[in-house]
């Protein structure tokens, strides 16, 4: 996403304080309690205990660093909640190298100063070995540096910015970034070709004005125009501050042209304002919104209401989402509705996929450290080896000695030099009633 994309950067305020909550889950069940969320920060409340080296000594550990809170918090929240119940999994089979695996949650508050201050919690107090995280691009390029100094290894479910291919390529992470979202480079294309084959031929732009924006903005344009597009501003981008508060400006400028359609790049809070203004301008009525996985949510939906007519202001909007289509979907869905008791939500697939590759590279590697991790990482997401799908028996192969390829919930997983994987996209739409529905599949160029 998102990236920091950053699915962001509205700053939550430096005064409230990280919310921090660590756990740590036995080897046969999980020991937890329930800790309410920081004042002023919401959210739903997490597993909380006192995890230590003591507890846990030469055990894994690993941490996350995603969005409870700020711009992305309605799409983040559901990933903070996969990363527990994989670790939770790992514990009931016999845990990672002989011993339990300690988890430890940290809010990001989808913003990059408070993703640096925890990354440093995680890397320099806390001493983890890897990392879930971050959603936004913006939270993950301020983590990943002080991830690459203290050799942590950061997997991000959702950062999809494509400055981190080109980075990853110059050797600036030294292997210790991976992801198991594609990046925007696929979904831009993704995106153009669902404009192309709704035959609409001119198309306006809007971004929030982060890593995660522009780069989705370029690679849409160059794909939307390789098609035979027009870009109605594209002498003019129209980029915004994620930490503004009015956009009427910013969304008049997008429709400037009176294209067919407008791409919209967005966080859902910041988003919803800017989709409303559009509205009220009487702007948006004539044109199609193209929407992208960092206002796939029902809350973003919600909170940009409904018109005079009774009906959802984004009632026929399309959008594109990494879609989940691995073997290991099925499982992994059904544990999920088990311990969630709700449907499975978007980039949840992609946070459990994350959290397996850490454990699988760790028993891998026979060591819990951060280089051993890094070092292993294509080791059990590529060929040769056997294919697996359930994290369970993936870790009693490789206690055998064995090779593997894990095949994850969200995809194959098959990760590159440059910690890339490749994926579809769904499509989705919203409804004259509001609610979200996901209606096909669109394939990059």
């Amino acid at each position: 996403m998102r990236t920091q994309a950053s699915p962001t950067r509205l700053k939550i305020g430096r005064a409230f304080s990280l919310a921090v909550v660590t756990f740590t889950v036995g080897l046969l069940a999980a020991a937890c309690q329930e800790a309410a969320p920081p004042s002023g920060q919401g959210g739903t409340a997490s597993p909380a205990g006192n995890a230590s080296p003591a507890a846990n000594p030469g055990g894994l550990k690993i941490g996350s660093l995603l969005p409870s809170t700020g711009d992305l918090a309605s799409v983040g929240q559901q990933m903070t909640a996969a990363v527990p119940l994989l670790v939770e999994a790992v514990n009931q089979c016999g845990g990672v190298n002989g011993q339990p695996v300690t988890l430890v949650a940290v809010d990001d508050q989808t913003d990059p100063a408070a993703g640096a201050e925890g990354m440093t919690r995680l890397a320099e107090r806390e001493r983890v070995a890897g990392v879930v995280g971050s959603f936004a691009s913006s939270v993950s390029t301020a983590a990943l540096p002080i991830a690459v100094r203290n050799k942590v290894v950061l997997i991000s479910p959702g950062s999809t910015s494509p400055v981190f291919t080109q980075q990853a390529k110059e050797g600036k992470f030294q292997g210790y970034w991976a992801r198991t979202a594609p990046p925007d480079t696929y979904q831009a294309q993704a995106l153009a070709k669902l404009a192309s084959e709704r035959n609409l031929k001119t198309a306006g732009t809007i971004v929030i004005n982060n890593d995660y924006g522009v780069g989705f903005e370029r690679e849409f344009v160059k794909a939307f125009k390789a098609l035979g597009g027009t870009i109605t501003n594209e002498a003019k981008p129209t980029r915004y501050d994620p930490k503004a508060t009015t956009f009427q400006t910013e969304a008049a400028a997008a429709f400037t042209g009176n294209p067919q359609a407008v791409a919209a790049v967005l966080y859902a809070d910041t988003g919803s304002l800017i989709v409303k203004s559009a509205y009220e301008q009487g702007r948006s009525q004539n044109s199609q919104f193209l929407l992208t996985d960092g206002v796939y949510s029902q809350d973003f939906v919600d909170k940009v209401g409904k018109g005079q007519n009774g009906q959802s202001i984004l009632a026929g909007a399309l959008g594109t989402v990494p879609g989940a289509s691995g073997t290991g979907l099925a499982a992994f869905t059904k544990l999920w509705e088990e311990k969630q008791k709700r449907p499975l939500a978007a980039y949840a697939p992609h946070a459990w996929d994350a959290a397996a590759i850490l454990v699988l590279a760790a028993q891998s590697a026979k060591s819990n450290t951060g280089e051993a991790i890094k070092n292993n990482l294509r080791e059990v997401t590529n060929p040769p080896g056997e294919e697996v799908s359930d994290v369970c028996k993936g870790l009693e192969l490789l206690r055998q000695g064995k090779k593997i390829n894990y095949q994850g919930a969200s995809g194959n997983v098959d990760i590159d030099t440059a910690g890339d994987v490749i994926g579809s996209y769904d499509v989705w739409t919203v409804g004259p009633d509001g609610k979200l529905k996901t209606i096909g599949k669109v394939n990059p160029q």
